[in-house]
């Protein structure tokens, strides 16, 4: 059964824990990996990747730990901040841009003087 979409902002904070414990346990399970070898390699008891699994919570710092292990932090990419131009400040751009070129030659010809 595939999900098509979530809306996100209709799940309860509970449903959200699910959908991450979900996703959890989905990664770890098609990289073959029993949660006992992720607590290891994440520095975290194996209850606690139970708990996150099954969705009742656990702190951050361990989902980040858990998400290492797994080569899963991409999903991360959501929180990355992209700078934003202002329209004011890309008018002030444009008119940076170059309208003319120079001809260099006439400078290249002038005689030169050595001292």
């Amino acid at each position: 059964m595939e999900k098509t979409s979530i809306d996100w902002y209709s799940q309860s904070d509970q449903g959200l824990l699910n959908i991450v414990g979900q996703f959890i346990q989905e990664t770890r399970l098609q990289q073959n990996k029993t949660q006992q070898q992720v607590a290891e390699a994440a520095g975290i008891n194996r209850s606690t990747v139970r708990q996150i699994e099954k969705g009742n919570g656990g702190t951050l710092i361990s989902l980040l730990q858990i998400l290492r292990v797994l080569d899963q932090l991409p999903v991360l990419s959501a929180f990355e901040i992209q700078p934003k131009i202002s329209p004011l400040q890309i008018a002030k751009l444009e008119q940076q841009k170059r309208q003319r070129a120079r001809n260099n030659d006439a400078h290249n010809n002038a005689p030169k003087v050595n001292w």
